[in-house]
């Protein structure tokens, strides 16, 4: 086999989601596979710029806290908006209105939750068929933030129970009943129409022998490398604070 890679939840875009309610993501709807491939293909439209009273960018500066770990950082260069997520390079973002804004690298969009004042309280990044909130933060947190984030990066131990949630999905993918149960909402949402696919290939490989932790990678996942009878898997995984898996990628080897 060639290697075949499954992002059952697509990296953020740069070491890389409107909004219409700041409810809990507890009371969401559950996504469907229908409104994915909707909000797919609204954010791969082509974007064309408007010009905005330029005033207003100041209203959208400063942190964003995107779980489970990361931080945008939004500045301004004279009439230009520029986002940085972190452990990546900032980039500049294009207004397609006065609150939403679009990436001309790829099919990604920011828009801003604001109050009454017009000042932003929250961002949302529309990626990947979805739509992920980042609610804004002080200065002192977004620095206590990076900090984690950056110790973590240097770090040489995954994060408590990544192993344990890795080799829970093998066997239950290759059992035929992923527990989804394990995942955010999102990451559910997403695995559900790849399981016949993910399954066929988990049938395939022959029974797991061993899995090996190979380090911390740029985006904050823990890699690993599965070994299975027939084919080898390089997996990353990222747990939010509560254990949930909020990433999961498979890479299969020959």
């Amino acid at each position: 086999m060639s290697w075949k890679t499954y992002k059952l939840l697509a990296a953020c875009a740069f070491a890389l989601i409107g909004f219409s309610t700041a409810a809990p993501a507890q009371e969401r709807p559950p996504l469907d596979p229908q409104t994915i491939r909707q909000r797919l293909d609204e954010q791969k439209k082509p974007r064309r710029e408007v010009q905005i009273d330029r005033s207003i960018l100041d209203n959208y500066l400063g942190y964003y806290a995107l779980p489970p770990y990361r931080v945008f950082t939004v500045t301004r260069k004279d009439n230009h908006l520029f986002i940085q997520l972190s452990g990546e390079e900032a980039v500049e973002i294009y207004p397609e209105s006065a609150k939403k804004f679009f990436y001309k690298t790829v099919a990604a969009q920011i828009s801003f939750i604001t109050g009454p004042d017009g000042r932003a309280s929250a961002l949302v990044l529309h990626q990947g068929g979805l739509e992920q909130t980042a609610r804004r933060i002080d200065q002192a947190e977004a620095q206590r933030l990076e900090g984690d984030f950056a110790k973590r990066l240097k770090g040489e131990a995954p994060l408590p129970g990544s192993e344990a949630a890795l080799r829970h999905q093998i066997e239950a993918f290759a059992q035929g009943h992923p527990d989804l149960s394990a995942m955010t909402e999102d990451l559910a949402a997403l695995t559900r129409p790849q399981l016949p696919k993910i399954e066929r290939e988990f049938a395939l490989v022959g029974p797991l022998q061993s899995v090996s932790f190979l380090g911390v990678g740029s985006k904050g996942y823990d890699t690993y490398e599965a070994k299975f009878a027939r084919s080898i898997m390089i997996s990353r995984i990222l747990l939010t604070p509560d254990g949930k898996i909020d990433r999961l990628v498979f890479e299969w080897g020959p």
